[in-house]
């Protein structure tokens, strides 16, 4: 009895060993268990920061990017308009330039006009005209007006220098020009005096070309004006390109050509007064002189809009 005792209590004691160490061995793996979902509950945690945090950078992000779109709309508009104001610009300095060259073919007209009924027309740059006129970027040039006598007929020259119709690159085309004039209603029409052509020759040989018509009064180039200018009329075939082409012409010195236009106006009646010829006189300078004044007006508005923008 008293051997089987001890080894009873023996059975006992390791159980109770073996229950305490299972025990003990399941606590450290709860608590291993514990603080790995501590710490993946931190992780979840950063995460959830960190998604709140690249959310937050998102909406920065399309806050930014709606500005940079707002910013380059308003770069295109204010490109557009700086587009806008340089056409402006460059619009405003055409039309000015269209003024003073308005006005200085006034000016030169003034200095230039004759008023008995010939006008010695000096054409420079001929080289630079020839060239426009066969490229046809300017086919024809015109003299400056000018007058048979203080109360006469206003007239001028129209230049084809590559020629015209039928003469085109053959022969210059010489035609004169009836224009509208502050007398007509005292004028005799249809115009019917002899108009004569003279082109200079530049040398001692003054081998000058001269032609002349005379007007058909059945034209309307020869009736009384409507408009500014009448349709030219005139001699088409007047002189041979091919000899104002050669090289040493006498006709074209110093790059410049001279023609002469002379009306004969030797059988006009003399019926009106001196008194009323100066009057006229001065009537029709204080009209170009007016006309003067107005272009230089314009002039000085264009200018007033391109310092305006």
């Amino acid at each position: 009895m008293r051997s089987q005792l001890p080894d009873e209590q023996m059975d006992t004691d390791v159980t109770r060993t073996t229950t305490a160490e299972t025990n003990d061995s399941a606590s450290v793996e709860l608590q291993k268990l514990y603080e790995t979902l501590h710490i993946l509950t931190g992780g979840i945690e950063t995460l959830s920061d960190d998604g709140q945090h690249l959310s937050n950078e998102s909406l920065q992000l399309q806050i930014k990017l709606q500005s940079l779109i707002e910013d380059f709309s308003q770069l295109k508009l204010s490109m557009e308009e700086s587009h806008s104001f340089l056409e402006g610009v460059k619009y405003n300095q055409d039309v000015l330039n269209q003024d003073l060259a308005s006005l200085k073919e006034k000016i030169n007209d003034m200095q230039y006009v004759s008023y008995d009924g010939t006008f010695i027309w000096k054409i420079t740059n001929f080289q630079e005209k020839m060239i426009d006129a066969q490229s046809e970027r300017q086919t024809s040039i015109y003299s400056p007006p000018f007058y048979s006598s203080p109360i006469g007929y206003k007239m001028r020259a129209r230049l084809y220098l590559n020629g015209d119709g039928n003469a085109r690159r053959t022969h210059m085309s010489l035609f004169f020009v009836l224009m509208r004039g502050l007398n007509d209603p005292i004028l005799k029409f249809p115009f019917n005096y002899k108009v004569t052509f003279c082109l200079y020759d530049q040398t001692p040989a003054q081998r000058h070309i001269i032609d002349s018509f005379r007007p058909d009064i059945r034209s309307n180039s020869f009736q009384r004006p409507r408009s500014d200018m009448n349709i030219a009329s005139g001699i088409p075939k007047f002189f041979p390109l091919a000899m104002i082409e050669q090289e040493g012409n006498p006709y074209v010195r110093d790059d410049t050509m001279f023609i002469k236009i002379l009306v004969d106006f030797g059988d006009m009646p003399k019926t009106l007064l001196p008194d009323e010829a100066t009057f006229l006189t001065v009537l029709a300078t204080e009209q170009f002189f007016n006309s003067l004044c107005e272009d230089l007006d314009d002039a000085s508005k264009a200018m007033a809009k391109i310092r305006k923008f």
